[in-house]
């Protein structure tokens, strides 16, 4: 497969974005009694107040739409720190998962880090699997914040200009 694309986040986004955010709570939201009208109602609730929040929080970050063979498939939330890289947020939607696409953006993120001498650092949930692929990256554990972990990959070498 072809190496993934971005482009910034545009207005008319919204709905993909939702699509996406909402794939990632599936599993969580599965057992609940909730029809799919009320379901959708309490997603699009929650994707709105994340969004305010990343938006207020990192105003500078990067807002990306992951592109494969020009095929919007995830997201790539990104604030490049004055002292870190920090990963806000990416996901992919679950035709996509595990094809590679996330290993390949993690690995041009990481290759920019190392070019500014910048450790990257992600906030993962407990339970998420991706666990095992910043593990494998080498990211480790930084913090235990309850139900969510600080994964950090240490700042490499800067490669020479």
């Amino acid at each position: 497969m072809p190496a993934p694309t971005l482009r910034p986040v545009v207005d008319g986004d919204q709905e993909l974005l939702y699509r996406i955010y909402a794939s990632t709570r599936t599993e969580e939201l599965a057992p609940l009694p909730w029809d799919e009208s009320t379901k959708d109602a309490f997603l699009r609730t929650q994707f709105g107040a994340q969004d305010r929040y990343y938006r207020q929080t990192y105003p500078d970050a990067s807002y990306d739409v992951v592109l494969a063979r020009d095929e919007p498939v995830g997201r790539l939330y990104v604030d490049r720190g004055a002292r870190a890289v920090l990963i806000i947020d990416v996901a992919l939607l679950p035709p996509h998962r595990g094809r590679g696409i996330g290993t390949s953006l993690l690995t041009r993120l990481l290759d920019e880090a190392r070019g500014v001498g910048k450790p990257v650092h992600v906030h993962v949930e407990r339970f998420n699997p991706a666990r095992r692929l910043y593990q494998r990256l080498g990211f480790r554990q930084a913090a235990d914040q309850g139900i969510y972990l600080l994964l950090e990959r240490a700042a490499q070498p800067k490669t020479a200009s």
